[in-house]
Order: C-alpha cells, then structure tokens, then sequence
C-alpha cells in the first residue's frame, strides 16, 4: 500500500475516539494514595505547569500554546472540571480534565500521571474517579480520545475499563520541540527528524 510522506518538521499521529454509552456497573474502586483536589478557577501558569509536567512526554502542547484568555475561558468554564491528582504531601503528580460543555455528554479531555507512576496500577484508580464524576443524572455518553503518541497501553487501558472505538483520524502538526515549546528531549520515542547531527533522536 502507498505510503504519505510526512515533512521533516511535522508530526503525524493516528487518533482514535473511544466512547461509553452507559454507566458501569460498579466495581470497587482500588485503592492508592492519592486524593483529588479540585481547581475552580486556576490561573493559566499554575494550570500549564501541571499540564506540562504530566504531558511533556506525550508531546501534549496545545494549551502550551493557546492565548491566555482562550485558555482561561476553558479552564474557568463552570462546565469544566479540572482536578490535581496530590500525593499524601499534596505535591502534584496528576491531572484530571472533564468536559460537560456538550449537552449530556462528559468527555475525559485530559488524563494522566507522572511517567514515574507508569505501570504501577495507579491510572486504574483514577480511571475510578473519573468514572464516579462523569457519570451524572444527565450524562448518556461519556468519551475520550488517544492516539499513537500516548502511552503504548493506553488504549488497551481505555478498553479494558468499557470504552468502545467509534472513530479514527490522522492528525499532523508541527514538531513542537522544534518551536522550542516542549524540549528537545521531550517524547524520545517520536524521532526528531531535522537533521541536527548528534541531537536528532
């Protein structure tokens, strides 16, 4: 089959929508220890540090790049609910972002930990969580998107707690590492493809 060729400066990535159409039966929750805090009305620093810190790995970039009052307009939505994951210190190691702007619907827009909590069972407890807050009297669909840049089980992960494919998309972008947005280190298992000597990866 015909390859396309994507430009040295541009990232490519297959995205897949996954969706739930009824709530779950429910299941004890595992236990970790971790607690959520909620953020009302963060400030757009404090919101894309977080964002960062738990995305930079996973070349996440859009609010990195969003003007200020774009993003606080999202983040100060009422419809919008963004949620620290704290350690039993309150240092901040997660981010939880559900979005209730469309009629009936709740969308997991964004969900991760720290890379070092990567394969220890934790996400299974905040999978919990973001369950237990999405499903509401008047949520009939509840949905999330991944794509190749996330992490490898990701959307094995997104399946085994319920959620069906729907839709599948490819998405290009320019390289963010190149703009200087996320370090040049960020995400090794996407190769920097801009010819660098001894920096492309």
């Amino acid at each position: 089959m015909p390859l396309t060729d994507v430009p040295s400066e541009m990232v490519a990535t297959v995205v897949t929508s996954l969706e739930m159409l009824e709530r779950p039966r429910p299941r004890p929750a595992p236990n970790a220890p971790f607690r959520l805090a909620r953020w009302k009305t963060p400030s757009t620093d404090k919101y894309r540090a977080l964002f960062r810190r738990i995305g930079e790995p996973w070349l996440w970039f859009s609010r990195l790049v969003m003007a200020d009052g774009e993003l606080a307009a999202i983040i100060g939505d009422p419809e919008v609910e963004i949620h620290a994951v704290e350690d039993r210190h309150g240092i901040e190691i997660g981010l939880l972002e559900l979005d209730f702007r469309q009629p009936g619907e709740a969308e997991i827009a964004f969900f991760g930990l720290i890379p070092e909590l990567a394969g220890k069972g934790h996400g299974n407890w905040l999978m919990a969580q973001a369950l237990a807050l999405g499903w509401r009297k008047d949520v009939k669909r509840m949905w999330v998107h991944s794509c190749t840049l996330d992490h490898p089980g990701a959307l094995g992960f997104y399946r085994r707690h319920g959620f069906v494919p729907f839709a599948r998309a490819v998405e290009t972008f320019a390289d963010p590492r190149l703009a200087g947005i996320l370090p040049r280190e960020a995400a090794p298992h996407v190769p920097l493809l801009d010819q660098r000597g001894a920096s492309v990866r």
